[in-house]
């Protein structure tokens, strides 16, 4: 191993993220623990075979020459079949832009992108621009090279201010939807929404990107990540956060929470430290991860539940490779 993060592993499992058969992990491993330069041959090679690999092919063998999945409408429903979510599940694959994506890119775009509300909408109008959702799309859209389009610019602005200014109280986390005073933080929206601004360099971040992380950084910090009682509509602590999984889609995770809170410079906040433990102790003797969750009702499959994961030990592995030197 060549970096600091093997100090916390059991065993060695970058030979195994390695091999072939997972070309996604195998470019993200070399790319984000070996620090491979975008020219690297086997970087190069990596991210070409992903585009063949069997979780690619699935997703856009099923996809409408026109660009959508299932149904030319806002791409919301179902879940995990219809068009955002193969977005979100074709970046967090690491997949190359190709003409295919590029129609399904343009395709959210026009059809899931309300021009009055500046955001994007899982329904026709703008009562579900959710937190989630934008901050997903915002995530994958840039992954997939769209970031400087101008209804992605207008998303990430527009989303920096409304949360900024209310928060993240989202209609999902309520006793009753149509009551605005019973909406409550939703955790899980400030993770996918700092997920995206983490992206941007801090030098190039907006006031009010700069004020929703803030934002988001408080809500996270301000219960123990890894017992995660964030306020809640029903008053009960989700059991998903404690189940690592790929891909994620609208849950969350402890891991992800960690992971985000790390790539925004909060690594070594002393509040994080039950929750990096709780990361670790999942781990295996070999210093693997299983996959304790996985999305059903998609158009591929990302593993069995309860075996090791190459796709959550990579998960593990990012975070772990950005944590701050421990104090001496």
């Amino acid at each position: 191993m060549t970096d600091r993060w093997h100090r916390y592993l059991r065993g060695d499992p970058l030979p195994w993220l390695l091999e072939d058969d997972n070309p996604s992990v195998r470019y993200f491993a070399l790319r984000d623990l070996l620090h491979r330069p975008p020219d690297d041959p086997e970087l190069v090679a990596a991210r070409s075979a992903i585009m063949t690999s069997k979780p690619v092919t699935d997703i856009l063998g099923a996809q409408y020459p026109q660009g959508y999945w299932i149904k030319p409408d806002h791409g919301y429903s179902p879940k995990y079949r219809a068009t955002v979510w193969q977005i979100m599940f074709l970046a967090d694959l690491g997949a190359a832009p190709d003409d295919a994506i590029s129609r399904a890119c343009q395709f959210v775009l026009n059809h899931s992108f309300l021009p009055a509300e500046g955001l994007f909408s899982s329904t026709k109008t703008g009562a579900y621009t959710l937190a989630c959702l934008n901050g997903n799309l915002l995530r994958a859209l840039c992954t997939l090279g769209y970031g400087q389009e101008p209804r992605v610019q207008t998303a990430a602005q527009r989303l920096a201010e409304r949360t900024a200014e209310e928060g993240f109280a989202c209609r999902c986390n309520s006793s009753s939807r149509a009551r605005r005073d019973t909406w409550r933080p939703c955790a899980w929206g400030a993770i996918k929404v700092l997920g995206a601004y983490a992206l941007i360099p801090p030098t190039e971040r907006t006031e009010a990107v700069r004020g929703s992380i803030a934002v988001g950084v408080e809500l996270l910090l301000s219960r123990d990540p890894a017992v995660a009682d964030y306020p809640s509509g029903t008053g009960k602590i989700n059991p998903m956060w404690f189940r690592l999984g790929f891909p994620l889609g609208y849950h969350s995770d402890v891991l992800e929470a960690v992971d985000v809170l790390v790539r925004l410079g909060r690594g070594g906040d002393p509040r994080l430290q039950p929750a990096i433990e709780f990361v670790l102790n999942k781990q295996d003797s070999q210093g693997r991860w299983p996959l304790e969750h996985t999305l059903a009702k998609t158009w591929t499959r990302f593993g069995q539940r309860g075996r090791p994961s190459k796709w959550v030990t990579q998960r593990a592995l990012r975070m772990l490779s950005k944590l701050p030197e421990p104090q001496t």
